[in-house]
């Protein structure tokens, strides 16, 4: 099928020739703006998908769904609760713990650290601890046997393996002596180093079995709460809220409780607030690169006068003429957004060798993990996000080839043909 003559002539006109090589430079330049500036955005917004997703990943797989804890204390029937929140179609799995704060103690070496009491046999349901352990087993954490599990980050710290003693010091439970105040202690052993992957988790938490943390924080074997698994975790918070409310109903007692958007919301809300302001900036980017067009299709038209005059003296109507340069300019934003998203899918692909690469050769640190809780960069590519930044670049490349198209549409034939 033929072409309408009008796209022929934009095409003809990006050629490169040696008489008009400056102006085909110029319009390369304004296609490789584009391109970058499009490329740029997504490879952003897909490095900080990947971040919010990796994140959310991390969180689900340590921590609960959702919890319930008690209001002002322990949970004084937990065992009833349990039963009646696993009563709840929507809840996979209900595991009871006991938290609190407590100073590990290793030789001269000495860590804060959050100390959980787990039952290994319901934990695995709610979490996946067990898969992330790199030595020993979560499983030896059986009832008196005074075994702890830590992340390997605070092992790092305490200079510890599996096999070697920590002391856990409570601080909040010192005891009165002649000598001063003296803090509980009790002896544990390194039974297993887990990586969650998070400089949170695997520097400051550690697991002990349920009953020895409920005799090392004397809650009298309550837990301080309970650890739900819901099979839709975006409505973890109304499930969370209707068992809790049940649980009041029928059992009494006071309860507060709490899900993993909540206890972690500055993380994800900071994350939506930064990819917003990211899209505004770098779409300005990509907005003066398509208007970088509007000088490009000015200097041809200026230099096509002659052209322009013949065509109108055939017959060619203004809107013809318009169509030709606005077929230019959008041809321009075409290719130009092909190649960003190109270069933005090449790049996201091998990003994570590339940070290696620029580590490798200035002996830098890119991603701390004390400061970015992950020590890769992963990246996630959302195509409704491309499909977005896609229209936004070609409809802002249309939008600049108004003023050139309108402005060559007027151009009187005969005053240009004077000159010729």
């Amino acid at each position: 099928m033929r072409q309408p003559y009008e796209l022929s002539i934009a095409v003809r006109y990006l050629r490169a020739r040696s008489t008009h090589s400056f102006i085909s430079f110029i319009s390369a330049v304004s296609m490789i703006g584009i391109g970058l500036a499009v490329a740029v955005l997504i490879v952003v917004l897909s490095v900080m998908n990947g971040f919010e997703h990796e994140l959310q990943q991390r969180i689900l797989g340590m921590m609960s769904d959702a919890t319930i804890d008690g209001s002002g204390g322990p949970l004084d029937d937990w065992r009833a609760m349990r039963t009646r929140a696993l009563a709840n179609p929507e809840i996979e799995a209900v595991a009871p713990f006991v938290e609190g704060q407590a100073m590990a103690v290793a030789g001269e070496a000495l860590a804060g650290v959050s100390v959980r009491g787990v039952d290994p046999a319901l934990e695995g349901d709610v979490s996946n601890i067990a898969s992330l352990m790199q030595s020993g087993s979560l499983g030896a954490l059986e009832p008196g046997s005074y075994r702890i599990v830590l992340g390997t980050k605070l092992a790092e710290t305490l200079h510890v393996q599996v096999g070697d003693k920590v002391v856990l010091a409570l601080a909040t439970e010192a005891r009165v002596t002649p000598a001063g105040l003296i803090p509980r202690t009790k002896q544990f052993t390194v039974a297993g180093v887990f990586s969650a992957g998070m400089y949170e988790y695997d520097r400051g938490l550690a697991f002990v079995s349920f009953d020895d943390a409920a005799r090392l924080f004397r809650t009298d074997g309550r837990a301080t709460g309970l650890r739900l698994g819901i099979g839709d975790v975006y409505n973890a918070r109304r499930v969370a809220m209707d068992t809790a409310r049940a649980i009041v109903d029928e059992l009494g007692g006071k309860v507060t409780i709490s899900d993993w958007t909540r206890q972690h919301y500055t993380y994800f809300r900071s994350i939506q607030l930064q990819k917003s302001i990211m899209f505004v900036i770098l779409s300005l980017v990509i907005a003066v690169a398509a208007f970088n067009i509007v000088s490009t299709l000015m200097m041809v038209v200026r230099d096509k006068r002659g052209d322009i005059a013949i065509l109108r003296s055939f017959g060619t109507t203004p809107r013809s003429v318009m169509t030709i340069f606005a077929s230019q300019g959008t041809s321009i934003g075409v290719l130009g957004t092909l190649l960003g998203v190109l270069l933005a899918l090449l790049f996201t692909w091998q990003l994570d060798n590339l940070v290696s690469v620029l580590e490798a050769w200035f002996g830098i640190d890119l991603l701390s993990e004390d400061v970015y809780f992950l020590a890769q960069l992963p990246t996630q590519l959302r195509w409704v996000e491309i499909a977005e930044i896609s229209l936004l670049a070609l409809a802002l490349a249309v939008a600049a080839t108004f003023y050139p198209a309108l402005s060559a549409a007027r151009q009187p034939p005969a005053e240009a043909l004077r000159y010729e």
